[in-house]
């Protein structure tokens, strides 16, 4: 299963690297990712895979979304076909 992450609030040192430590501590690939600082804001979107993750993808986004809280920005996690549904034009 392929979930976009997408990660976004005030600029700081670690963000990247708490976010890929767990994603690697749950077997969650990262597929692509892009970042960037907008209006002074820290943002990025990472694609990655589920198949191989020890947790479900509700329990990962609920970790998630706290790990984001932690790092002081917000985090989501929803399936790409979630994602593609919402995004089609």
């Amino acid at each position: 299963m392929k979930a976009i992450i997408t990660v976004v609030g005030g600029d700081k040192v670690g963000i990247i690297a708490k976010v890929s430590a767990f994603l690697a501590e749950h077997s969650i690939n990262i597929d692509d990712i892009t970042q960037t600082i907008l209006s002074g804001n820290f943002v990025m979107m990472m694609m990655v895979n589920l198949d191989k993750s020890d947790i479900s993808i509700d329990e990962a986004r609920r970790l998630l979304t706290d790990e984001g809280h932690a790092l002081g920005v917000e985090v989501n996690l929803m399936s790409e076909k979630v994602f593609s549904a919402m995004h089609r034009i």
